[in-house]
């Protein structure tokens, strides 16, 4: 059977980290003298009861995990700390819906983005750094933020680890994994820090620099301005936004042996990161193109504006800097094509992954050269490494699932009056956690609140899917899966 004590254990643990987290967006609000504080008080009691109901329903556990126990974790965990998030927004009143509050809360530990809010600029400060908080916790995940800090509360935590983290492959930086989870860590928080002090530079005020920074790096998109970045229109944070989406896009993995080992060449001879250039590149090329040929851009607004849109989407940050339902059709395919495929394995960014791509390519050329030389071996290698054919199985699987999900959550919108355009986008934007749609009646600049709820919990629902990278949710619709060992 099941353990479900350690289930409860860990997360009344988590529940309790996630009470120091409302905790410290409660020392904000009364420090400003906010409206909000009395809702972050009573939103920390909730939680941390909870959290001790938790733990004492786990108070007899063993402390080990199974990779049954380990994916009902994880799922578990993203679900009750989207519950109990959404807390600080309901009790304050600022969202009085418990299914947008749920729908807000779970759009930013997934880093997705898309919001119900209209009015951003309305929300008091507490409550603005809760929204980015949420994003940057959920950045690299909740369970293994919890095994760098706290590595002894999970007993299996390489399977944790496994049902949360992103990509095909894994590549370990260090024998323990909790190790590995400190170093991720800390250049994450090296990037963050980075980001903000160049945000600041460039003249954002400190509570802004440390809100856009905090949401540059985990690739998630809340903003504290209705505008987002178009607010400051500056073309120097636009710049600095680009360079940092891009690096958070990028391998944890791959930026560790560049910057701590100095393994420069192993950064440029990596296959994925190649990849996730090239499509940037040719991407931002074609619409920089499209936007001075008929939009009339002068030409250093246009590579300013399409570069920082196509890595803003192929990192699925999701953030703008100009209205690109004025852009031509063409712009939009490119776009939500980058925003399909995503950065790459071990960032912050969503989507199918650049790994992902490059696999599904070399079983397409082999099977072509298998066409004409039937009893040819031709091994699936990413980095001169032999991909196994379990692997090649798994992926295309994702990737038959991954296209399911969309196609479902496409004809749910269709029949609940949501127009082809939206549908399309929207469901991709949920399933890669980018953000936003790409139609002139619920644009970038948008809310989603005109949905109807039942609409918001299928996104939701996908939203978390996509973080979990499908599987990890799916398995526990599966008879097998409850079933004794």
């Amino acid at each position: 059977m099941i353990n479900f004590s350690t289930v409860n254990k860990v997360i009344g643990t988590l529940l309790f980290l996630e009470a120091a987290m409302m905790a410290l967006c409660m020392g904000m609000s009364v420090y400003l003298g906010e409206e909000d504080a009395l809702a972050f008080v009573m939103s920390v009691i909730v939680t941390v009861l909870g959290g001790s109901c938790f733990k004492y329903l786990g108070r007899n556990s063993d402390n080990s995990l199974g990779k049954r126990e380990a994916y009902l974790l994880v799922t578990l965990t993203w679900i009750i700390f989207s519950l109990f998030g959404s807390l600080p927004y309901i009790i304050s009143g600022h969202i009085a819906n418990f299914t947008n509050a749920f729908f807000e809360t779970m759009s930013g530990f997934t880093t997705t983005g898309c919001t119900i809010l209209n009015d951003v600029e309305r929300l008091p400060h507490a409550l603005l750094f809760w929204r980015t908080m949420t994003q940057w916790i959920g950045g690299l995940g909740i369970a293994f933020f919890t095994i760098a800090i706290i590595p002894s509360l999970v007993g299996g935590s390489v399977k944790v680890f496994a049902a949360e983290a992103t990509g095909p492959m894994r590549t370990k930086m260090h024998p323990r994994l909790s190790t590995t989870a400190k170093w991720i860590w800390s250049i994450y928080l090296v990037l963050t820090l980075a980001c903000a002090l160049c945000y600041y530079e460039a003249g954002m005020g400190l509570f802004d620099c440390m809100n856009y920074a905090m949401t540059t790096t985990a690739t998630g998109g809340f903003a504290t301005h209705n505008d987002d970045t178009g607010f400051f229109n500056s073309p120097y944070i636009d710049y600095i936004a680009i360079l940092f989406m891009f690096l958070s896009g990028t391998s944890f993995t791959l930026l560790y042996a560049t910057l701590f080992k100095g393994r420069f060449r192993q950064f440029l001879n990596n296959t994925e990161f190649k990849f996730y250039v090239s499509i940037i590149l040719v991407a931002t090329t074609i619409i920089c193109t499209i936007l001075i040929a008929v939009n009339g851009y002068p030409w250093t607004e246009a590579v300013r504006k399409s570069l920082f849109q196509v890595i803003s989407f192929m990192t699925t940050t999701g953030i703008f800097n100009a209205d690109i339902s004025e852009w031509h059709h063409i712009s939009w395919v490119i776009l939500s094509t980058c925003m399909f495929l995503g950065g790459c394995s071990g960032s912050t960014s969503g989507g199918f992954k650049c790994i992902r791509a490059v696999m599904v390519m070399n079983i397409m050329r082999n099977e072509m050269k298998r066409i004409l030389h039937p009893r040819a071996v031709l091994p699936v290698k990413v980095n001169h490494v032999t991909v196994p054919y379990s692997s090649q199985v798994t992926l295309l699987a994702f990737l038959a699932a991954y296209v399911g999900l969309c196609a479902f959550t496409y004809f749910f919108m269709i029949i609940a009056g949501i127009d082809v355009t939206n549908a399309t986008t929207i469901a991709i934007s949920c399933a890669s956690n980018t953000g936003p749609s790409l139609s002139l009646n619920l644009g970038p600049a948008i809310s989603w609140s005109m949905m109807p709820d039942a609409v918001k919990w299928l996104l939701s629902g996908l939203m978390l899917m996509g973080r979990l990278e499908v599987f990890t949710v799916i398995v526990l619709f599966t008879s097998t899966f409850w079933k004794e060992r």
